[in-house]
C-alpha cells in the first residue's frame, strides 16, 4: 500500500507552510524569511516572520504572530528589522479599529516588541531601506486634491461616511490584475528617519505603482530610483525608470524607450549608476527580448548598455553585490529560466564574465552577504517546495546548502523524470512527468496533460496554485510540457510560436503527449488535459481540434479574442502582439477558439473568478454559454470574490476537489461526486 503523505488529504496540504522573501541584516549575520501558514479557522493565509540561521546550524526561530500577519521583510542598517503588516496599533477590543491597511512596522535589533513606523490612510505600498542611511523609500497613495497625508485621511473618511465608492476616470488603465484602480493616485515618498518622530516625508512624485513595479535606495539614501509607466495611449503604455533626488524629491532622469520596458531598479555600490530590467517590447512580428542595462543613476546624456548581449535566456531582476570585483566593476547576480530550472547567475559587468552558479532549481528572492563572499536566495524545484540556501558566490555549478527553515522534509506521492522529442523543425523539446507512487507496466497510470501559463513561462518550479502532487495522490500522472514560447529555451523558441498561439504551441504541445505515452507506466486510453491562462486557451483550443482527451479543465480562460482584446487590464500588449481588432483581424481569426465552438465535443469544466482582470469573466461566461448551446457535457466553477488566481484557503480546496471529482467522473469512470459547500 502506497504511503499517505499531506497531498493525500487537501486540509493537510493546504496547511503545509509556504515560504517566501528574504532579507539579510547589514552585518550577515541574520537572515530573514516570511513564512504563511493557515489562521486557526483555516480561512486565510497568515504570514509571519521567521530567523533563519545563515551558517545552518541553528533551528528557525519565530521572530512575529499576529491574526493579520507580516511580510516584506527589510533592515536599517542599526540592524532594525521592518516588515509590513495590517495588525493594529491596540487591542481593537480596548477601543482601537483593526484597520485593514498595511503599515510599516519595526522590530529592535536585540529584541523587544514590535512598534508601528510608519502608516497612511491607504495602506503603505512597496518599500525599501538603504545599506549606508536611515532614509527608507515606499509607496502610498493620495486621493484627487489632497495635499499631504493628513488631508488625503479626511478625504477618504469623508466618502467612507458618504458611502460614495465611485470612481471617475479621465485614463487608462482602469484596472490592473485583481485591483480597481483609482480615484486614489500612487506616489513615491521618503523619509529620512521614520523613528524620529515628526520627520517629513518627502514626496518623489505620482506613479502607475500597480503596472510597473521596483524600487531602491543608493547606498547613501542620497537617490531613489523607481519604476512607473508613462504613455496615453493602450497600446503606448510602457514601464520606465524615474531618478530622483531623495532628499528633495526633484527628478533627476528617466531611463525610457519607445519600443522597450525598463524596470527592476538596482544600484551600484557607489551610487553612480543603475541596473535595471530591460525588456524590448512585443511587436507583430517579434515576441520582445529582455536584458540588464547599466546606465548612469544621474546623466541624462548616457542612454546605458546592454550587459548582456549575447546572453539567449531572459534575466530576472538584477541584484548588486555591494562589493565590486577586483577592477572596481559591479557585480550582477540574476536569474534566468534556463532548460526547466532557474540557476543563479554571476555576472561581472566590466569583464562580461558569467557563470552559472547553481546546475538544478529554480532560485529566486537573491540576497548577497555585505563581504561580497556568500549568496542566500530560495531554491524550489517542481519537486521541491522554496527552502532558503546558502551559496559561494563566485563557484561555478553547485549543488546549495539548504537552511533550517519550516517546510521542509515534504514526503511526495511519486517521483519525477523527464520526456523528450523533437518537433517537426527539429527543436529539442522537453516537459516534467510526475508518476504516481505504484505506476507501472503492470498499473499505467491515467495521464494529465497541464499546459502552462504566460505564454511566455516555464514549469521548472514549486506550484502551490497547480500542485501536480495532489494529483499524483489521487493516481494521476501529470506531464508538463514547455512547448514554443515557453522561456529558458533561447529567443528561437519564443519566435517558433508567436505568428500563431494555436499553430507550434499546439504540435509541441501533442508531440511530447505522444512521446509521453510511449512508456509503459502511462494508460494512454484514460487521459485529460488541464490550463490556466494562456494555458486554458490552449486548453480550448485542444477542445477545438481533437477528441483524444476524455476531458479538458479550462481555467481563466482566453475563449472569444476580438471582445478580450478591448476588455483586459493590459491591452498595451495584446494590440501590439494581436493588432487592432477593428483594422487587423488576421490573428483573431486565425486563432480564437470561439469561432470553432461547435467542434467541440469533449467534457469541459470551466473555471473564472470574476476579480479576474487579466482574463475578465465574461470570457469564463461566454464559453459557458457556448458549451450549454452546443450541449457539450460541461460544469462551470464560478468563483465571484477571486481574481486571476485562486488565493483563499476554501476556494482551493473546492478547486482541487472538483477537479479531481470531474477528473473521476470522466477518466476513471466513477460517478459523478458535487462536493460540498458548492
Amino acid at each position: 500500500m502506497a504511503e499517505s503523505t499531506a497531498f493525500h488529504d487537501l486540509a493537510t496540504f493546504l496547511a503545509l507552510p509556504r515560504v517566501s522573501s528574504l532579507a539579510l541584516s547589514p552585518d550577515g549575520t541574520r537572515l530573514v524569511t516570511a513564512v504563511q501558514e493557515l489562521s486557526a479557522d483555516g480561512t486565510r493565509f497568515v504570514g509571519a516572520l521567521w530567523e533563519v540561521d545563515p551558517a545552518g546550524q541553528r533551528p528557525a526561530r519565530r521572530l512575529t504572530r499576529s491574526g493579520r500577519g507580516e511580510s516584506a521583510p527589510r533592515f536599517l542598517p542599526d540592524g532594525t528589522l521592518l516588515f509590513l503588516s495590517s495588525r493594529p496599533v491596540a487591542d481593537p477590543g480596548e477601543g482601537e479599529e483593526d484597520k485593514q491597511e498595511a503599515a510599516l512596522w519595526s522590530l529592535p535589533a536585540g529584541g523587544g516588541e514590535a512598534s508601528q513606523l510608519l502608516a497612511r490612510a491607504g495602506g503603505i505600498g512597496e518599500y525599501t531601506t538603504a545599506t549606508g542611511s536611515a532614509r527608507i523609500a515606499f509607496g502610498a497613495s493620495l486621493l484627487p486634491g489632497a495635499t499631504d497625508a493628513e488631508h488625503d485621511e479626511r478625504l477618504r473618511e469623508a466618502r467612507r461616511k458618504a458611502k460614495v465608492s465611485a470612481i471617475l476616470h479621465e485614463s487608462v488603465p482602469v484596472r490592473y490584475w485583481d485591483q480597481d484602480l483609482g480615484p486614489a493616485v500612487p506616489h513615491m515618498f521618503t523619509v529620512a528617519d521614520a523613528a524620529e518622530g515628526g520627520a517629513a516625508a518627502v514626496d518623489c512624485g505620482a506613479r502607475r505603482a500597480a503596472i510597473a513595479q521596483g524600487v531602491a535606495l543608493s547606498p547613501d539614501g542620497s537617490l531613489v530610483a523607481y519604476a512607473t509607466a508613462v504613455g496615453s495611449l493602450p497600446d503606448e503604455i510602457r514601464s520606465v525608470v524615474v531618478v530622483a533626488n531623495a532628499e528633495t524629491g526633484k527628478p533627476l532622469r528617466m531611463l525610457e524607450s519607445p519600443e522597450a520596458e525598463f524596470d527592476a531598479p538596482a544600484f551600484t555600490p557607489d551610487g553612480r549608476d543603475l541596473v535595471c530590467s530591460r525588456s524590448r517590447r512585443v511587436t507583430w512580428d517579434a515576441p520582445g527580448d529582455v536584458t540588464l542595462w547599466l546606465a548612469s543613476a544621474t546623466d541624462e546624456q548616457d542612454a546605458g548598455r546592454d550587459l548582456l548581449p549575447d546572453f539567449d535566456q531572459w534575466p530576472g531582476a538584477p541584484v548588486v553585490s555591494p562589493v565590486p570585483d577586483d577592477d572596481g566593476a559591479p557585480v550582477v547576480y540574476f536569474t534566468a529560466d534556463e532548460n526547466g530550472h532557474g540557476p543563479v547567475f554571476r555576472l561581472s559587468a566590466g569583464s562580461g564574465e558569467l557563470v552559472a552558479l547553481t546546475a538544478s532549481g529554480t532560485y529566486s528572492d537573491v540576497v548577497v552577504s555585505p563581504d561580497g563572499g556568500t549568496v542566500y536566495a530560495l531554491r524550489s524545484a517542481v519537486d521541491s517546495p522554496p527552502t532558503p540556501v546558502r551559496l559561494d558566490a563566485a563557484a561555478a555549478g553547485q549543488q546549495p546548502v539548504a537552511l533550517p527553515c519550516p517546510g521542509q522534509d515534504t514526503v511526495l506521492p511519486g517521483g519525477l523524470t523527464e520526456v523528450h522529442t523533437t518537433a517537426e523543425d527539429g527543436t529539442a523539446l522537453r516537459a516534467w512527468l510526475v508518476l504516481p507512487d505504484g505506476a507501472g507496466p503492470e498499473n499505467p497510470a491515467p495521464l494529465l496533460l497541464w499546459v502552462h501559463g504566460g505564454p511566455q513561462n516555464s514549469w521548472n518550479a514549486w506550484s502551490w496554485r497547480w500542485s501536480p502532487w495532489v494529483a499524483a495522490a489521487a493516481g494521476y500522472a501529470v506531464l508538463m510540457p514547455d512547448p514554443a514560447l515557453s522561456t529558458g529555451y533561447g529567443q528561437h523558441m519564443h519566435e517558433r510560436g508567436w505568428t500563431h498561439w494555436g499553430g507550434t504551441p499546439y504540435d509541441d504541445v501533442m508531440a511530447l503527449t505522444d512521446a509521453a505515452l510511449l512508456r509503459d507506466d502511462l494508460d494512454g486510453e484514460r487521459t485529460a488535459m488541464m490550463g490556466g491562462s494562456y494555458g486554458g486557451y490552449m486548453a480550448n483550443w485542444i477542445a477545438t481540434r481533437t477528441d483524444r482527451f476524455k476531458a479538458i479543465v479550462t481555467h481563466a480562460s482566453l475563449w472569444n479574442m476580438y471582445s478580450f482584446a478591448q476588455v483586459t487590464d493590459f491591452p498595451a500588449y495584446w494590440m501590439r502582439r494581436q493588432g487592432d481588432p477593428l483594422v487587423t483581424t488576421e490573428r483573431y481569426e486565425r486563432e480564437s477558439p470561439h469561432l470553432r465552438a461547435a467542434r467541440i465535443t469533449t467534457p469541459m469544466l470551466v473555471i473564472h473568478g470574476d476579480k479576474d482582470y487579466r482574463v475578465p469573466i465574461g470570457e469564463g461566461l461566454a464559453l459557458w454559454n457556448d458549451l450549454a448551446r452546443f450541449e457539450v457535457p460541461a460544469k462551470f466553477l464560478y468563483f465571484p470574490d477571486e481574481g486571476h488566481w485562486i488565493l483563499k484557503p476554501n476556494n482551493v480546496r473546492l478547486w482541487y476537489t472538483t477537479v479531481l471529482n470531474f477528473l473521476a467522473h470522466h477518466v476513471l469512470g466513477e460517478e459523478w461526486q458535487r462536493p460540498d459547500l458548492v
